[in-house]
Formats: structure tokens, sequence, C-alpha cells
């Protein structure tokens, strides 16, 4: 993809070595605000996002106000030669409803097919409802994988 996205003043673009705090400050706030725990295996990606994302093959964005204050993130980390794992896809609520998740969805998706995978796995928890909506909405099912994270209850996979 070229450049970076702009729409509803709200920038989506390929995240920055010194974002890795403000990303951890979204991703925890919003399991807090779902009551979910943080696990320190499943995290510790994000201590060093270019070395788990973009060194294994795999990307990383970010969505920001203008200002720069981040609002969402999405992630591919790269499981085997064909299957990718979409990872930290977190978004503010006050974000929500307004076609942003879905954006870095497609984004997720286009740019795993332009990686060359072939299937996209993930994990979420049955609390996040409006999550496992768009998967599904988007061609996703769920399936008996291997849960990772702790706090996970779902596995969903897409063939791409």
């Amino acid at each position: 993809m070229k450049g970076p996205a702009r729409s509803s003043s709200l920038l989506f673009r390929r995240t920055r070595p010194d974002e890795g705090p403000a990303i951890r400050e979204l991703v925890f706030s919003i399991l807090r605000d779902n009551n979910l725990p943080t696990d320190a295996h499943t995290d510790s990606d994000l201590d060093d996002i270019y070395g788990h994302y973009f060194a294994t093959g795999g990307s990383f964005r970010v969505l920001t106000t203008m200002d720069g204050t981040i609002v969402g993130s999405v992630g591919l980390k790269p499981v085997d030669k064909r299957t990718v794992e979409l990872r930290k896809m977190y978004l503010l609520a006050e974000y929500r409803g307004q076609h942003h998740g879905k954006r870095m969805l497609e984004w997720a998706l286009t740019r795993a097919r332009e990686l060359g995978f072939k299937r996209m796995i993930l994990e979420t928890a049955a609390v996040l409802k409006e999550a496992i909506s768009l998967y599904a909405s988007h061609g996703f099912r769920v399936y008996a994988g291997k849960k990772n994270a702790s706090r996970c209850d779902v596995t969903m996979e897409i063939d791409l």
C-alpha cells in the first residue's frame, strides 16, 4: 500500500519504532474496559513491535488522530510460510461504529495476501461481540485452534 491513508480526520499508517508504549496503553486500556487481563507472554510483542512483526515478515499499523494520538492498532505476525496471525487489533470505543475497524481489517486481509499468506488466524474473547461479528462478516469462521492467550476463548480462521 502506498503512503498513509486519510479518512474522517484519522491517519492510518505504519507504526514507528517509538510508539510501543502508546500502543501498549491503547491495548491495555481496552482490555481493562472489557475486564480482560493482560498477559506477560501474549503482550510481550508490544515491547518490540519491529522485532515481532516487521523482522519476521509481518506488518503493524496504527490509526491516529491528526495530532498523533493512537486510537487503533492492527498487526500481522507470521506463524509459518502459509499462515499469518491477526494480532493486536484494537480500537477505542469512541471510534467504533464508524467503519474504522472494517478499514483496519480489510487492510490486514489485503496486506496478508500481498505478503503471500494463504490463511489468517486470530484469537479473541467471546465478550468482544462486535469484533467477532466484524470478523464473521468478512468470512472468518470459528475453529478449534490452539489458544496462546489466556484471555482468549475464541479462535477464528479464514482462507485468503
